[in-house]
């Protein structure tokens, strides 16, 4: 069974990389896109706690927010966000798929910076009632929204990270950005971070 987990955010575009070393083929068919990372990007440390009531750090992900329950979105809430922050964003994702880029399972953002977490099952459309003013994005299903964790059935633990970025700026965006128009987009901006991992297997 592979185990994989990486730790870190995507938009520096590197990771730790802990558990067992893969093999050149599995290596090429999971590690993402990389990008040169800013000095201002290499500085920003992992600050902020993401916890949710539904599973702990590191935990199993209940069955009812995954492609095999309900598919609802779990509640998050978060702490550490620094007085400079104007927004949010949060992109959750899994580095341990079988494709080139880790599959993203839900792109939010234009969080404002007083939200101190997110309700659970959160509406599928590019624009939500609630939180007023979020905004969401294209999941790797090609919708819109939250999609919950549905790995290949016998590929193992898969890791999934819920990674919440603080922003000194607001986003001038439109509805329905992808994972890379996103992080295009928060480049320079990020002034705080942090992540939450939960696991999930289809045996």
């Amino acid at each position: 069974m592979r185990k994989r987990r990486f730790v870190g955010t995507a938009i520096a575009g590197f990771a730790a990389t802990v558990g067992c070393a893969p093999t050149s083929r599995e290596a090429a068919a999971t590690k993402p896109t990389t990008v040169t990372p800013t000095p201002q990007e290499r500085d920003i440390a992992m600050t902020l706690t993401v916890k949710s009531p539904a599973f702990e750090a590191g935990a199993t992900i209940p069955k009812r927010f995954t492609g095999d329950g309900e598919d609802r979105s779990p509640e998050l809430s978060w702490s550490g966000i620094p007085d400079r922050a104007k927004e949010l964003a949060l992109i959750m994702d899994d580095p341990d798929a079988p494709t080139p880029e880790p599959w993203v399972h839900w792109v939010i953002y234009k969080m404002p910076a007083s939200l101190t977490g997110l309700r659970e099952d959160i509406a599928k459309t590019v624009s939500p009632a609630a939180p007023a003013g979020v905004r969401q994005g294209k999941n790797s299903f090609n919708k819109v929204g939250y999609g919950g964790p549905a790995p290949p059935r016998g590929h193992g633990v898969h890791h999934y990270h819920f990674k919440l970025f603080a922003l000194d700026a607001p986003l001038d965006v439109q509805p329905g950005l992808t994972k890379p128009q996103l992080l295009s987009a928060m480049e320079g901006h990020i002034v705080a971070q942090g992540e939450l991992v939960g696991t999930y297997e289809r045996r």
